[in-house]
């Protein structure tokens, strides 16, 4: 097959600044779903590193005693164990906003604090557009002796409370603040890659770029002498990237990035970058049976536009998409807002679509609902894309964001023919677990329409037994219907002017806003 029918060029990916390659081949992804699988692997492969070997990270959120296994250590010491040991551990994380808009400030801060005290360094970054975060969450672990050791993590995992849960989802004990709807002790579904091989080295490569933005941190001069004091405000080189992994795998993996268009523009994305839009522009119009998606958010009909296209079009095409029941943490601010969005979004999607679009949130065995933080998409079984990027305008546009894209050379050898083992074995992992089928009874799920009817069934089956007043042996499964609150007349016309300046901005230049062109 050919690569650049489903990945962006270099020429569409729009950001001849950039160092990244097009793509890579030779790759080995392999899907870690739910933060435990997550946290585990990841302690191991820093558990391992020594002296003068990489660990280089970027986050969103970090809390330093977020506990890596049952039993700990927690997130700071097992890094500040690896700068002990000798490891050069560098860290980019959003400085975040403010504490009482229940974002993570003082959170961030502890973390750099402890990664420093161990001899480490990180920088709290805002060098993002007003209103906006550096939302990529990835891991780079290099080693001095043995690149055959190295790997990186991408995807939509943060390294901090509430994202340790495990299939079973009876959440982490470390919470952070949720609705009351999901309980004391918030189940939480994700999913992050590990990645061996070539990219390895473009993933670092994004590391870089950001870390030799030559712009301060922040513009704030309070918070510029607080750093100083707290020596954060030190940005020490880097060593020189050593040449990439060998091949060690069939993955082809592209890198997809948001970038904002800056006034004062990033050196590496002078005019913003918009592969991760792009690249649902691209994949959509190839789309032709199934597109697979779960999506925290899934807010604003411009971004929707091109699956609803993709529904206009082909006439075959069957569209599954799981969010979360009830609105985050920051619902209390932004809760409203964004169902307006999500509300239009779905509209959009079932005109286009009718019967071949269905909408899921999930629950444990318990009745909780699982709070469905997810970025992932899977179309027609060959390519696959996790990370940490909404399908919203917000991620396309406004937010720094970082996917990783795979396809897979090796062909799934089970029918419907066309599929790619990575994608498709990828998707019915996720499938499994939200049947309840056991993971070597899936066969039948290749099949699109199969899987499609099957998930149809299994949530009405659910929403029947809650119905019926749980009577009886509670069936199978873990899907729901989707039935998102409505909103009133007065709290849509109050909401509206949040939704569309505070929830989901525009971070194109003008000249793309007014040409609704990515």
């Amino acid at each position: 097959m050919r690569f650049d029918d489903w990945f962006l060029t270099a020429e569409e990916r729009d950001n001849p600044a950039t160092k990244l390659h097009a793509w890579t081949t030779g790759n080995l992804v392999r899907p870690l779903i739910h933060g435990a699988a997550y946290y585990a692997e990841l302690k191991a492969r820093v558990d391992r590193l020594g002296k003068n070997d990489l660990l280089l990270f970027a986050d969103w959120r970090g809390d330093p005693d977020e506990l890596l296994t049952e039993d700990g250590p927690g997130v700071a010491q097992v890094m500040a164990q690896a700068a002990a040991r000798g490891a050069l551990v560098r860290g980019l994380i959003w400085r975040s906003h403010l504490d009482w808009l229940r974002f993570s400030s003082e959170e961030n801060r502890h973390l750099g604090e402890d990664v420093e005290a161990a001899g480490g360094q990180c920088l709290l970054d805002t060098r993002v557009r007003p209103g906006g975060s550096h939302h990529q969450k990835f891991v780079i672990l290099r080693h001095d002796e043995d690149s055959a050791e190295d790997v990186a993590f991408v995807g939509g995992i943060d390294l901090c409370h509430s994202r340790r849960d495990d299939a079973e989802h009876r959440g982490d004990g470390q919470t952070v603040a949720m609705p009351r709807a999901y309980g004391d002790r918030p189940p939480w579904h994700d999913v992050q890659v590990m990645i061996q091989g070539p990219a390895v080295g473009e993933v670092e490569k994004v590391f870089c770029e950001r870390w030799q933005d030559p712009a301060p941190e922040t513009r704030h001069p309070i918070k510029r002498l607080r750093d100083h004091f707290a020596r954060m405000d030190d940005e020490p080189p880097l060593p020189d990237p050593g040449p990439p992994p060998e091949p060690v795998g069939t993955h082809a993996v592209q890198l997809l990035r948001t970038y904002p268009h800056r006034r004062s523009a990033y050196p590496f994305a002078p005019q913003g970058e918009r592969s991760v839009a792009r690249a649902y522009h691209k994949v959509l119009r190839a789309a032709r049976s199934l597109v697979y998606l779960e999506d925290q958010y899934l807010w604003s009909t411009e971004v929707i536009e091109p699956f609803a296209g993709a529904l206009e079009r082909e006439p075959e095409l069957r569209m599954i998409i799981v969010v979360p029941r009830h609105p985050d943490q920051d619902g209390w601010l932004a809760g409203p807002a964004s169902l307006i969005g999500r509300a239009d979004a779905l509209a959009r999607l079932q005109e286009a679509g009718g019967d071949r679009i269905a909408v899921y949130d999930l629950e444990n065995h318990a009745g909780t609902p699982v709070y469905v933080h997810a970025k992932v998409c899977v179309v027609d079984d060959v390519w696959a894309s996790v990370g940490s990027d909404n399908v919203n305008l917000r991620s396309w546009t406004y937010d720094s964001e970082l996917s990783c894209a795979v396809i897979d050379e090796e062909p799934d050898p089970r029918p419907p023919a066309g599929a790619r083992r990575f994608a498709r074995e990828l998707r019915l992992d996720l499938a499994a677990e939200h049947l309840d089928r056991d993971p070597g009874d899936v066969d039948d799920l290749c099949d699109p329409v199969v899987t499609f009817d099957a998930f149809a069934e299994s949530a009405e089956r659910l929403e029947r037994w809650h119905r019926d007043g749980c009577r009886g042996p509670r069936p199978p499964g873990r899907l729901r219907p989707h039935a998102p609150p409505r909103l009133g007349r007065l709290r849509r016309v109050l909401a509206a002017p949040l939704y569309r300046i505070a929830v989901d901005p525009d971070g194109r230049p003008p000249a793309l806003r007014r040409s609704k062109n990515f």
